[in-house]
């Protein structure tokens, strides 16, 4: 298997955890958590939403940005896929932070979708370092 379609699977986990989130958040409920409370602290903080926008929407749209930027393989798509990947990959590092230092918690839909960037980052700057 190749980095892109590497990618391309790694980005559809995430839209998929991403998606899931985002329709808990506009439904109102508390997603299934394999920790105790913690999924429901996270989505239910006030950090759970940036400007009035669910967190969980800006990574569904980050994953779908992603996906798009995988359709094409040339040096620009490449470079926007990495930007989208480190850029959704120090957003997740952030969001890690809050979880554990600020609201004691953590949210395993979360750690997996910071897996998912994490792994999209490292691909999509071994694509762009190969041009």
């Amino acid at each position: 298997m190749n980095a892109r379609t590497a990618s391309a699977a790694v980005a559809l986990a995430g839209l998929g955890i991403a998606g899931y989130l985002t329709a808990v958040h506009y439904a109102g409920g508390t997603p299934a958590c394999a920790i105790a409370h913690g999924c429901a602290t996270v989505q239910q903080s006030r950090y759970a939403e940036l400007a009035g926008v669910p967190v969980a929407l800006l990574g569904l749209l980050g994953y779908a940005g992603v996906l798009a930027s995988l359709a094409r393989d040339g040096e620009g798509a490449r470079t926007v896929t990495a930007f989208l990947s480190l850029a959704g990959f120090g957003f997740s590092g952030w969001l890690t932070y809050v979880e554990l230092a600020r609201l004691d918690a953590i949210c395993s839909w979360c750690v997996a979708s910071a897996v998912c960037m994490t792994l999209l980052a490292v691909l999509s700057v071994a694509r762009v370092l190969r041009m």
